[in-house]
């Protein structure tokens, strides 16, 4: 059983888990390094739980202490006690959900690992924006993908905003680095998988004409916002697709298009 402590210092370095949640730059050096991520929200921390993560501490205002009582009573760590204006003095924000958990990361499967048993793959490449990383992230969960694979610059799929945006799904999809980019697809290709390039160049090939949901093992890889998918990423892949569009709307939302080309590619699979 937790114990439940009251805390009335926003200096308490107690609560050291929790400050400057607001602070992209700080947060998104510091939590990698010191193997910690903040989940958000009863249910984000529920499903954190639930997904085999270990929890560190959590920081809740005292009308969430009754709500969150089975969790208490479950983990052996630290509860803080504190009200919304000390909880926003140490956050930086108003923590209007009320409850914040400080969770112990895993070691991560490297890039040929995650591939073992696996069908349908993502591929992020330079996506840098949390949130479309969360959105990514549920599609990818609730359209049946399997796997996410990340370029070594994407953002961190464990950042509290994308976890918070994705509602916990980042738990449930398990992703992995790769080392280098682009020779990093050669392990996908190597895995047997056919390399498809979501990109809205008139040159690819409509993404049902392409038939992804027939293939034995597909990666669709994603570029970022705006700029899409590099040169290099586009000459490494084994076929460049498009989801076709009407009135005059030249492409989509990165988010929104993964779910369209996720359906695509999970069309006819058993279970979907």
């Amino acid at each position: 059983m937790a114990d439940l402590i009251t805390v009335d210092d926003p200096e308490d370095p107690r609560l050291r888990d929790y400050t400057g949640l607001t602070d992209v730059e700080l947060r998104r050096k510091r939590e990698p390094a010191e193997g910690l991520f903040i989940a958000e929200g009863e249910k984000v921390i529920r499903r954190a739980r639930h997904a085999g993560y270990e929890m560190r501490s959590m920081l809740l205002s005292a009308k969430w202490v009754d709500v969150m009582r089975d969790v208490i009573d479950e983990v052996p760590a630290p509860v803080y006690a504190v009200s919304p204006d000390l909880a926003e003095r140490v956050t930086g924000y108003h923590v209007h959900r009320g409850a914040l958990a400080s969770m112990q990361r895993k070691p991560l499967p490297t890039a040929g690992e995650l591939l073992r048993g696996t069908r349908r793959v993502v591929i992020m490449e330079s996506v840098n924006d949390h949130t479309n990383i969360g959105a990514i992230f549920r599609s990818a969960a609730a359209l049946g993908m399997d796997a996410v694979l990340l370029s070594p610059d994407c953002a961190d799929p464990l950042y509290r905003r994308s976890v918070k945006v994705s509602m916990g799904a980042v738990f449930s999809v398990p992703y992995a680095r790769l080392d280098s980019w682009p020779k990093g697809l050669e392990t996908v290709r190597e895995s047997g998988f056919r390399l498809l390039a979501l990109t809205p160049d008139e040159k690819a090939s409509p993404i049902d004409e392409a038939a992804p949901h027939r293939l034995d093992r597909v990666a669709l890889m994603l570029g970022a916002e705006g700029d899409g998918l590099s040169t290099q990423a586009l000459m490494a892949a084994d076929e460049w697709v498009r989801i076709p569009m009407a009135h005059g709307v030249d492409s989509l939302n990165v988010g929104a298009a993964a779910a369209v080309a996720f359906y695509a590619v999970a069309t006819g699979r058993p279970g979907n």
